[in-house]
């Protein structure tokens, strides 16, 4: 009996270090509450004629930072709002870099792309009220978000203690493609069942060195567009945010959109359909937390590289002189403004620095980031195209300069295709080589992380 008793107590002690696996990362989080403070033009949505009209739900900015056993450091930030504009990413990456040591490549800013938030692209400003009023007001908005975010990793580092972080997934099914044949040639934007969709919940679990849990980032293909009203929220994704922070005491919840440029939440259009939506995608998350999660272990790897993204044939000044005779008001105002770009550039540019980052977290899991509304055919393509135990594909980060078509919805057409930037000073839409160019790149980065 005597004997026995010291080998069940290794097992004890095995049981133990199984359910409570030891720290292999330091990670500290950080949050902070972004709402603007008065009234301010709302982005999302072009039929809008006036600013917003009070909040519904708080907008947050938050941040989570991982460090592995050799220094090396990811920070990771994730915020309400419509998207990430270039400037705004650029000056954080430099400012991160210059007062914490951690590289642009080792940066993700990811927008909800929430359309009940502020808009600060100014671009987005010239049909509102009083376009001065606006753009001085996002001006120092942005120039505050950007003190915000850079803050933020700062705390989020001051923070950082032993970790484990462990990943799973689960699905949420309210997510539809949006794109219809109209009858005619054409598509609308419409709930389509037969569409296809990406309805993977992935999740990364924080903990501290006790098994607390620090942080939960978790995704979804889904555009946060169920509100369209003028009232300040963090649509589907807030709600969600919320319903876990509330259930986990003490928890970071931090949503990272994933590749949604052509799906939609349904039904929509109501706070209650949020609030359901919000509640039904923190059930998958609650769901993925209790599988037999995957703990990661090994080192941070990242790589980060704006690719010169090819526009279409370029309008003449003939072409556009002429376009702005057109009937259609969106296609006489874009003419127009690009015009005006012409005019004050001297030429129209040939394509757009894309980012495109590929993070390697411990040995199981590759993370893609991409930027822009991108549709859902990379996330499928990626996941059946990288060979690694774990892939997650993110859209909307460091950029959101547009949509960002498949070859197949670029051959289609429609808002998604190309339309969309009409609203813009795109000068004209994308190259058919769009999705041959973004995922030869990701597939390089990939491989120069080996």
């Amino acid at each position: 009996m005597k004997l026995l008793l010291p080998f069940c107590l290794v097992l004890a002690a095995l049981a133990f270090s199984a359910e409570k696996p030891a720290p292999v990362w330091k990670a500290g989080t950080a949050s902070a509450k972004i709402t603007p403070e008065g009234p301010m033009w709302m982005a999302g949505y072009a039929g809008r004629t006036k600013p917003s009209e009070g909040v519904e739900l708080d907008l947050f900015a938050k941040a989570l930072v991982i460090e592995d056993t050799t220094g090396g450091k990811f920070a990771l930030i994730t915020m309400d709002l419509i998207g990430v504009p270039r400037n705004v990413r650029l000056h954080v990456a430099e400012q991160v870099q210059k007062q914490f040591g951690i590289a642009p490549e080792r940066l993700a800013i990811n927008a909800s792309h929430t359309h009940s938030g502020p808009e600060l692209r100014t671009t987005r400003l010239h049909g509102t009220d009083d376009p001065a009023q606006r753009e001085a007001e996002a001006g120092a908005y942005t120039e505050k978000l950007q003190q915000t975010l850079v803050g933020l990793v700062g705390e989020a580092l001051k923070k950082a203690a032993p970790a484990t972080i462990h990943y799973s997934k689960a699905r949420s099914g309210f997510a539809m493609n949006r794109r219809t044949p109209n009858g005619s040639g054409g598509w609308n934007n419409f709930p389509n069942p037969d569409g296809p969709v990406d309805h993977a919940v992935p999740v990364l679990k924080v903990a501290d060195a006790a098994g607390k849990e620090i942080a939960f980032v978790f995704g979804y293909a889904c555009h946060c567009t169920t509100l369209g009203h003028q009232k300040f929220s963090g649509d589907y994704a807030g709600y969600a945010q919320q319903a876990l922070e509330s259930a986990h005491p003490g928890v970071t919840a931090m949503f990272m959109n994933g590749c949604s440029g052509d799906q939609n939440p349904y039904p929509r259009r109501t706070m209650e359909l949020a609030q359901t939506h919000g509640k039904s995608l923190a059930t998958s998350v609650e769901a993925a937390l209790t599988t037999n999660m995957i703990p990661l272990s090994g080192g941070i790897r990242a790589a980060f590289r704006e690719i010169p993204l090819a526009y279409d044939t370029l309008p003449t000044r003939e072409q556009l002189l002429e376009k702005q005779k057109s009937t259609n008001s969106l296609d006489k105002a874009h003419a127009g403004r690009v015009l005006a770009r012409l005019e004050s550039e001297g030429k129209l540019p040939q394509d757009y620095p894309y980012p495109v980052q590929v993070l390697r977290l411990g040995d199981q899991l590759t993370w893609v980031t991409l930027g822009g509304e991108v549709v859902v055919d990379y996330s499928l393509r990626l996941k059946a195209e990288i060979k690694d135990p774990l892939v997650w594909v993110s859209a909307y980060t460091n950029d959101v300069p547009s949509y960002i078509p498949s070859h197949r919805v670029w051959k289609e057409g429609g808002y998604e295709g190309g339309d969309a930037m009409k609203w813009g000073t795109h000068p004209t839409r994308w190259s058919e080589k769009v999705e041959d160019h973004i995922i030869s790149t990701v597939h390089e980065l990939r491989r120069d992380l080996k």
